[in-house]
């Protein structure tokens, strides 16, 4: 099949790929839209395990106040450079990351974050529960193990569900922007306040 400059021009609306990204993605896949759309993602998400290494001390400081005042977002959100930075997908992605803790309430950023003395506590929790539930001994280590992954993904932001698409880790919506930024993009710190909470 012919490649047209008009497909070309067609898949890289849709993608924000570089024109001859498109090209190779076009002829590898004989001209399916639907299938070089799927390429060129896996493509950039490839690249984008590569860019995740690299240094990024640039980025922003983005704050939210759910309507009512009674929950509030700081977050710190990095790249690479400065002239990502300011662009509006990142911007974008900075505001629904703080909309997406406001509503989804992460303690942590990563499971490495998590302190060994929490990770510890609710394994003994598991155990135990386990235990009075009158489970076999040689199924409870599985079992604290499926409970503690549970525990991980319900605290830590990167492996939550993202408020927007439920379908998608927070960490996947990052590795997507990595890829469409073309720069490492790292959460490095939030602080989530709801009123009332603490006292």
């Amino acid at each position: 099949m012919e490649i047209t400059t008009a497909m070309v021009k067609e898949l890289r609306e849709a993608t924000g790929a570089g024109v001859l990204d498109c090209r190779k993605a076009l002829e590898t896949t004989g001209g399916n839209f639907e299938a070089a759309v799927a390429y060129l993602r896996e493509k950039g998400l490839a690249e984008a395990a590569k860019k995740m290494d690299r240094a990024a001390r640039e980025g922003l400081i983005e704050a939210y106040v759910h309507p009512g005042s009674r929950v509030g977002v700081i977050l710190e959100l990095n790249c690479e450079t400065d002239f990502v930075a300011r662009t509006e997908e990142f911007r974008r992605l900075a505001h629904d990351l703080t909309l997406h803790i406001a509503f989804a309430n992460p303690r942590y950023v990563s499971r490495e974050q998590v302190p060994a003395e929490v990770v510890e506590e609710e394994r003994r929790i598991y155990r135990s529960q386990a235990l009075e539930e009158g489970k076999p001994e040689n199924v409870v280590d599985r079992i604290v193990a499926g409970k503690l992954e549970k525990f991980f993904q319900s605290v830590c932001l990167l492996e939550q569900p993202f408020v927007k698409d439920e379908d998608r880790t927070v960490e996947q919506v990052l590795k997507e922007h990595t890829a469409l930024l073309g720069e490492n993009i790292v959460v490095r710190r939030f602080v989530r306040y709801e009123l009332g909470e603490g006292i």
